[in-house]
């Protein structure tokens, strides 16, 4: 049985194999502000090889975006059966 980090996608290998890493590096640091958390994950190394890079984004966004039924109607989606609500492709609009 695969053991899975809490907040890493089981589908996703390369992302699993990082945090468990970035994991390790900050276990026990206090993880206090965005500058701390930037230089934890950027120290990370496991392997030769094997380097992480990571910078702060910063810039500001929305929290909601309300999207009216006619943009929302225009969205090129693909639902993938039997569970649509969950697995979908969004392809760029023309």
């Amino acid at each position: 049985m695969l053991y899975l980090s809490s907040g890493v996608s089981k589908w996703n290998e390369v992302e699993y194999r990082l945090f468990r890493y970035i994991s390790k590096s900050w276990q026990g640091k206090s993880l206090v502000d965005v500058v701390i958390v930037v230089n934890l994950i950027s120290s990370t190394t496991a392997c030769k090889g094997f380097r992480v890079v990571c910078q702060s984004d910063g810039d500001v966004y929305l929290w909601v975006k309300k999207v009216d039924d006619r943009e929302f109607g225009a969205i090129n989606i693909s639902r993938i059966l039997p569970h649509g609500e969950w697995n979908y492709i969004i392809f760029p609009t023309k």
